[in-house]
Formats: structure tokens, sequence, C-alpha cells
């Protein structure tokens, strides 16, 4: 048959069994796809992988790493109109504003001289490591459509979400786990609003880049152990049985989706041997438990901390531990004091942990949540919610150490010298993995879909 003999129909089925063949060969030799699509990279990355300590409901900025002494002098007055007037504000909306003080002292750490709250003692212990970056600002003023701003950089649910794009475009060095984990954790003030599944969704991405949230209380996989009667030679064939059919109807229709299924099957069968060992911290020092405040298996931030580094130590790409409980709209003084001993510790022992083992340099280790807090009271003893500016704390992989970057105004209002958007975050946080934000991209209904949107700029003052 010549070339141009043969039928569009004949070419798309063929084409079907060779993208047919070339996924069963990646599954037969896993390493084939584990670079990902950006391939070689961009250029020289200074990280391997990311960990995100979110912290969920959105931290006052003034309560932990901007100290505002004008906004203490002002306690209690009326929150100056030139500030406010035009301005987007949430439960505060046509409500008197009135300037609220910060609510706890700050002293300055390390040979740096970080100025922090005190409550941090254990963070100022590494404060020569940390970059605290107060000028960060984002788009939307309520949880969850912040929340997706800052996962996916777009206001529109459904995007990709930013570890999807990171595992997509780098793969992962690890066959046994999936390469974007979430872990959760509950603080001790009962304000847990909802994460929703689709803020690790892999949006128009390929299923198989999702994000895979392990529990932190009990089996961190459900159903990952084999009932009983049934050994793993006995699954593995069943998985290839059904794999078998799954590849048949691939080459038969071709849709992309059938081969998410068939990469998840074997996943599946690969983290029913490692998982067990991943959560299985019974071959940790006990000093090492102690830096951390780790009690394993209870489903707090610190034990899920430490089940990150084991996470990095494996090869996952990216790892986001949510730790909810951070949304004072009263009583925040007793709400950060409540949030800062449940992460202060911990935070410190990882990336302390992370140093000690050498990992440190290529890991990028991010503190923060969706937004901030007003710098005016609500009910009196609480803080609204805040988007005009807000703090970021970064480490390692690429960032330079005992530094802060950028400032808010007087009173804490907004982002002022250096103001960093969401879309300047993802792009400075691709570039350290050697990824050009702007090349990064998918097409979706005919248009380039990226993390960064049409905006988007390295924040180059904080890259070593």
């Amino acid at each position: 048959m010549t070339h141009s003999e043969i039928s569009r129909r004949s070419f798309l089925g063929h084409g079907a069994a060779g993208l047919g063949l070339l996924g069963l060969n990646s599954l037969l030799t896993p390493r084939l796809f584990a670079q990902g699509v950006v391939n070689p990279l961009h250029h020289a990355a200074k990280a391997k992988r990311i960990i995100f300590l979110y912290q969920a409901g959105g931290p006052s900025h003034l309560e932990t790493f901007d100290h505002k002494p004008k906004l203490a002098e002002m306690h209690g007055k009326p929150m100056p109109e030139s500030f406010t007037k035009g301005q987007q504000i949430a439960q505060l909306q046509g409500r008197p504003l009135t300037c609220y003080g910060p609510q706890h002292t700050f002293k300055r750490f390390g040979k740096s001289n970080q100025e922090m709250c005190d409550l941090f003692p254990h963070m100022g212990s590494v404060a020569d490591d940390l970059c605290i970056v107060r000028s960060m600002y984002t788009e939307q003023i309520n949880h969850d459509p912040a929340h997706t701003v800052m996962n996916t950089g777009s206001i529109i649910p459904g995007r990709p979400s930013m570890g999807s794009w990171i595992f997509y475009g780098l793969g992962a060095e690890t066959q046994d786990l999936p390469g974007f984990v979430v872990l959760m954790s509950a603080g001790l003030g009962g304000q847990m609003q909802p994460i929703a599944a689709r803020q690790w969704s892999a949006g128009q991405l390929p299923g198989k880049f999702q994000g895979v949230k392990l529990n932190s209380i009990g089996d961190a996989v459900l159903h990952v152990r084999n009932p009983h009667g049934i050994n793993a030679a006995l699954q593995r064939t069943s998985i290839d049985a059904i794999n078998k059919l799954n590849r048949a109807e691939y080459s038969a229709i071709g849709d992309p989706d059938i081969q998410t299924r068939i990469t998840q099957y074997e996943m599946a069968f690969r983290m029913q041997t490692s998982v067990p060992g991943l959560v299985d911290m019974t071959q940790e020092p006990k000093s090492v438990l102690d830096m951390y405040g780790a009690q394993p298996g209870d489903g707090s931030f610190a034990s899920n901390c430490l089940l990150a580094r084991r996470l990095a130590e494996r090869g996952v790409r990216f790892i986001q531990l949510y730790h909810r409980d951070w949304d004072h709209h009263g009583a925040v003084k007793t709400g950060v004091a409540f949030k800062a001993q449940e992460v202060d510790k911990p935070t410190a022992a990882l990336i302390t942990d992370l140093k000690q083992r050498g990992m440190l340099d290529d890991t990028l280790i991010i503190w923060g949540g969706e937004f901030g807090r007003t710098p005016m009271s609500q009910g009196g003893d609480g803080r609204d919610h805040h988007i005009k500016g807000f703090s970021f704390v970064l480490a390692g992989g690429g960032i330079k150490p005992g530094i802060t970057y950028g400032t808010t105004d007087e009173l804490g209002y907004a982002a002022e010298e250096n103001p960093v958007s969401v879309h300047d975050f993802h792009a400075t946080m691709l570039h350290l993995l050697g990824v050009d934000h702007k090349r990064l991209a998918v097409k979706f209904q005919g248009l380039d879909v990226r993390l960064t949107g049409i905006s988007g700029d390295v924040v180059k003052d904080i890259l070593v």
C-alpha cells in the first residue's frame, strides 16, 4: 500500500494501536516517562521537589511575620479611609473600620536578624535559612475561590493544579508512589472549612497527573491490603487481565482516559507494597520523632511533616500539606497561639531534617495560605479575610536564605514595596524547577492554558 492509499480510518487505527503500544511500553519500563514533558529542562534547576506547607484559612501576617508598630499605635482608632476607600473587603464591607493592633510581640532571630512573632521560636531558630516574603497579594477574597487561585492560578474552577503542572512537566523520581501527594490535618480551634478535591485536580491534563490524597489517620490508602485469600500473584494476574482488556479498548477508540485507567491500576498494585513501608514510622529514631513532636498515626501536622520528608526521600515530586483552622474572624490572639503550637516546631524540624540529610538545597519549602487578615478588627477580637498584602515563608531549593523581601504599608494593609502576585510566585516556583512558565502549556479550546495565565514574573531577587 502506498502512502496515498492509506485511508484516514487506517491511519487513525494504526496510530491508536501505536499509542497503545507506547502506553504499554511506559508501564513495562516506567522510567520512559519519568522525566515529564519538559525534557530537557528549559534551564538548570535549583530544586527537584516541593513541599508546600499550606496553612488553610488565611494566616494573619500581623501575628506571624509582618510586624507593624504603627498599627499598634493606632489600635482602637478609625482606620484611615485613604487605605480602604473603594477597596474590596469581605464581611466588614459597609461597617465601621477600626484599627486592631498586633496581638503578640515580635523579636529578631538569627544572625540575619529576621523579625518574627515570638510565638514561633523554632522557626526563629532556623531564621537564617528562611526567606520571608511580606508583599504577597491575591485576587479572591473568599476561601474556596482564593484556594483555587493559589492552587491553579485561575479563578475558573477546573484548571490544573500547580502540583499537577509540576508532575506533568517533570515527572517523578518514583515508580511506586504517586508523583503528587496531598495530606490533610486539622487544628484545635475547630474552624474546619472543607478543602475541595478539585484543588489538586489535573484539570485539562491527563488524569494520571492529579494529586492523590493519603489519609493521615488509619490506613493511608483504603483497601491497600489484599483481602483474605488474595495474594500478590493472584492480584497481578487479575490486573494483567483487566489491563489487557483496557489496552484493547484503547487500541479501538483511543480514549486517553483509558490510558489513565491503565496507569492507575498499575500504580495501585505497586502502592500495595510501597505504602505500608512509607507510613511505618517504627524505624524512625526517637530523636527524630521528638524533633518533629510527632506521634505517628495521630493525623497531626507534625506527623504529616515527617511523612512529607519520607515522601520526598522516595522521589515524590510535589507534596502538599493542608493544615486547616486559620480562619480567625474572632479570638485571633488565642487562635494564632494555638496554630503556632501546632506548626512552629514541625516546620522547623522539617527544614532541619532535610538540611541534615543534604536534601534542603534541592527541596523548596513553602509556608503560607490563600490570603492574610485585615488590620481592622472584626467582632472586637478577630480579623476578616484580606487579599491586598500577606506573608509567605520560603526555604531551600535555590531560595536566598536569611532575607526579608518586600513590605506592606505601615498598617499592613497593602503590599507596597516589591509586590508579589500569585502568578509571580508560580513563575518563580517553576523557574527553580528548571521550567520557563511561559513554555509549560497545553491547548484547550484553541488557547494555551498555563499555570501563570498571561502574566507572572520570576522574583529574581530572592534567588541564590
